[in-house]
């Protein structure tokens, strides 16, 4: 689906004038963000912008934000994400993401507060776990756990090489 296709339906939903007016906008630009940039009425929507500066970055933290801000979170998909061909490698590789998490969790917890530094590795943490469960969840419905290995290995020497 196109962004001004999604606006559309947005749209249908909410009434452009009623958003224009949300965001102080006028309703003329509110309404040329669900036209097509090809059709030549069409201009570039926030949406077109949030992609081209993800592009741009290739920081996924621009994603995480907005999902936290909707009251969700990121998780990659799986195929364009490497993560463990066997299905042990894939179990262990959740396992020891989880006790990583609670590593963190411990370390954070030893002197009975959290800083917001440890709240936010625990964050961190956490969206890797989540990550790395969704990517075996994806490998057991596809049954093919290569990407998942594959990824196993290049995390591996990744942080070997920041250590």
């Amino acid at each position: 689906m196109e962004s001004h296709e999604l606006l559309r339906e947005v749209f249908d939903q909410k009434p452009a004038k009623e958003i224009s007016a949300d965001l102080e906008l006028s309703t003329s630009m509110v309404y040329k963000w669900a036209q097509p940039l090809a059709a030549g009425g069409g201009i570039e929507n926030p949406l077109d912008r949030i992609e081209a500066l993800i592009q741009s970055t290739g920081d996924e933290r621009i994603v995480q934000w907005i999902c936290q801000r909707a009251g969700g979170f990121f998780i990659r998909n799986p195929k364009n994400a490497p993560h463990p061909p066997q299905l042990i490698p894939a179990t262990n590789q959740i396992v020891q993401e989880f006790a990583d998490l609670l590593h963190t969790i411990a370390l954070a917890t030893a002197d009975d507060q959290i800083t917001a530094t440890e709240a936010e590795e625990i964050r961190q943490r956490w969206e890797e776990l989540k990550s790395v469960t969704e990517g075996f969840v994806a490998a057991c419905e596809a049954g093919d756990f290569r990407a998942l290995r594959e990824g196993a290995v290049a995390k591996r020497k990744a942080t070997r090489q920041q250590s």
